[in-house]
């Protein structure tokens, strides 16, 4: 008995060159799609793969043999093995209960158990030393492991595609690459200025208004505009009571809105204002109701750009929570605040590529006008990974 195997781009291709080698008498064994060359066969199309059988007594079709690429390995068992075991028997074995091609088959889920084991962060050492140290680096900044495997499968790739031949600055500059194209179609920057009303929403303690005050510090001593503000935030005395303190720095008015006719009322009054910078209230957003009662105070339109502010300490999952109650209202960008509170970026990355949402400021302070950074997507990728 005669086993072979054969990997080719399709099934029609891989039968093509087993009846010109075996016959048309073969039988198929087994048949499967699996990846194939590269490193034990990571980062390749994929392929089908053919285990075929037939009895050497049986008269092969005089079938010119040709030269294919389309066959990448083929494996035959010895005949004498197969051979003596049928002079043994008084009956010969039927052709689909032939089990030694066995070993072919532990070789191949040896494979596919190594592959699975070379994608796991806990077998570290599986990957080049270099390589070791750039996923060390994305687990402390708390990237997420789907992320992680994604990268660090395309860095394998690389380096063995450059045959090892890399340093490790070479590496990282490849990793940044690879993580800036995964938002090369996202936005980001800060205000763009092409309307007049700018809104932060977000929920209780991620510091919305003194957010807002430095985008309103920055408009009036950068770009020399006339800026005003309004606040819904009339839960919180103290909220009010402090960016009244900011308008007085400032030298801007303020106006208070508790019904949305007050905030149509504030919008007449400060029409002749150049931008308008709207403060909300702070409450638990993971509560749908909360969302809906911001959109019975401020009327949402295309006059308004739309900045949800989130802390970079939160958990990424809260986040997401956080976004989808107040994906009701058309959110421009991001703002992240409070990076100087932690270590970790990773979060931030996974946020945007679950919302599909840029980044238009990050904070790293309480100073106003300071302790801000309008976001760029190499600067973001920088400041994860370095």
């Amino acid at each position: 008995m005669k086993v072979k195997k054969y990997v080719a781009p399709s099934m029609q291709e891989a039968m093509k060159k087993i009846r010109a080698e075996m016959g048309n008498d073969v039988v198929i064994l087994n048949s499967k799609s699996i990846q194939t060359g590269g490193f034990l066969g990571l980062f390749t199309k994929k392929k089908i793969e053919v285990i075929a059988a037939m009895d050497p007594d049986v008269q092969v079709d005089p079938q010119p043999k040709k030269e294919t690429k389309a066959i990448v390995q083929e494996n035959t068992v010895p005949q004498t093995k197969f051979n003596s075991e049928l002079a043994n028997q008084s009956t010969p074995k039927p052709v689909e209960k032939v089990t030694d091609h066995k070993p072919l088959l532990d070789e191949i889920n040896e494979l596919k158990r190594l592959v699975q084991t070379i994608s796991s962060d806990e077998k570290m050492g599986q990957y080049p030393e270099p390589l070791q140290l750039l996923l060390q680096k994305m687990i402390k900044q708390d990237i997420s492991s789907s992320i992680r495997a994604q990268i660090m499968g395309e860095l394998l790739e690389y380096w063995y595609n450059k045959k090892g031949d890399v340093t490790v600055e070479q590496l990282f500059k490849k990793q940044m690459e690879l993580f800036a194209s995964r938002i090369s179609n996202l936005e980001f920057g800060g205000i763009s200025y092409k309307k007049k009303y700018i809104n932060v929403i977000g929920p209780t303690g991620v510091g919305k208004t003194t957010t807002l005050a430095k985008l309103a510090a920055e408009c009036v001593l950068q770009k020399k505009k006339k800026v005003a503000f309004i606040t819904t935030d009339t839960y919180r005395i103290a909220a009010i009571e402090q960016l009244k303190t900011y308008a007085k720095i400032l030298d801007v008015p303020m106006e208070v809105c508790y019904t949305i006719e007050d905030f149509k009322e504030a919008k007449k009054k400060l029409s002749m204002y150049d931008y308008v910078f709207i403060d909300t209230a702070g409450r638990n957003f993971l509560e749908e109701k909360y969302v809906s009662d911001l959109e019975k105070i401020i009327d949402f339109n295309e006059e308004m750009e739309t900045y949800l502010v989130l802390a970079a300490t939160a958990k990424s999952s809260d986040m997401l929570a956080v976004y989808e109650q107040f994906s009701v209202i058309p959110i421009s960008k991001l703002i992240f605040t409070k990076l100087d509170e932690t270590a970790t970026r990773g979060t931030l990355f996974d946020v945007m590529i679950k919302t599909n949402k840029g980044i238009a400021y990050t904070t790293h302070g309480q100073d106003v006008p300071d302790d801000i950074e309008a976001a760029t997507r190499e600067r973001i990728v920088e400041q994860m990974l370095r």
